[in-house]
């Protein structure tokens, strides 16, 4: 018999289902350079994974609103013109877990600052997008800062309306900003260490995990 601690899943995408970062270092460093701007080294770029793509222009790269807006259009362009699944892995265990979560009858959802249709994109690609009762990223205009918090608000109201119990929540990400975000709605988080994540970005979670099997342990029990 297989139960789980919580009453839904909610998933942190980019470092967390899925590692992107084979197209979104370079197309950052693409927009930057048709800018003028030199794009930050290798090293720097990851820790652009994780926030908002809005935010990160205008606090990394020093770039106004306005730069960073027609900055953030930039950069999606070059997603659609590559695909949005393209240059796209899934970390290992991931989905095989995120699967037996679904076969278990525990409802789940995503709150990703990535533009939805790109999430909707990867887990359709992947053949995962059913196992979701709610697919929530950020909202599609450039100028929009949506954060962590406000995805993760709207994933529990999608899951509320499916009428699922959202009292025992959790969700599953590897920023501190998933940690912060999760804070603002008492939700508990458990931090990957195989993502973006820096030391110290966990502090504030429920729990850390190293692999799928160790996340697969606390998300079920019996399995």
């Amino acid at each position: 018999m297989t139960s789980s601690p919580w009453s839904c899943i909610i998933w942190d995408v980019d470092g967390t289902v899925a590692d992107a970062s084979a197209g979104i270092l370079p197309r950052i460093t693409e927009v930057l350079t048709s800018m003028g701007r030199t794009p930050p080294a290798a090293d720097e770029l990851r820790h652009w994974i994780g926030p908002p793509m809005l935010e990160s222009f205008q606090k990394r790269a020093l770039l106004s609103e306005e730069q960073a807006t027609e900055a953030v259009a930039a950069y999606r362009g070059l997603a659609a013109r590559d695909g949005y699944a393209s240059s796209v892995a899934l970390y290992p265990g991931v989905p095989e877990l995120i699967r037996a979560v679904h076969d278990a009858g525990i409802p789940q959802a995503t709150a990703s600052t990535k533009p939805q249709n790109q999430v909707e994109a990867i887990l359709s690609h992947y053949g995962l997008d059913d196992a979701f009762t709610a697919i929530v990223g950020a909202r599609p205009e450039a100028d929009v800062l949506d954060t962590k918090a406000d995805v993760l608000g709207r994933a529990l109201e999608g899951l509320t309306a499916a009428g699922v119990d959202t009292t025992h929540p959790v969700l599953i990400g590897d920023r501190h900003h998933d940690v912060d975000g999760a804070t603002e709605h008492g939700v508990p988080v458990v931090f990957v260490k195989w993502g973006f994540g820096t030391p110290g970005e966990e502090d504030g979670a429920r729990a850390v995990v190293d692999d799928a099997d160790q996340l697969r342990e606390l998300l079920l029990s019996g399995s």
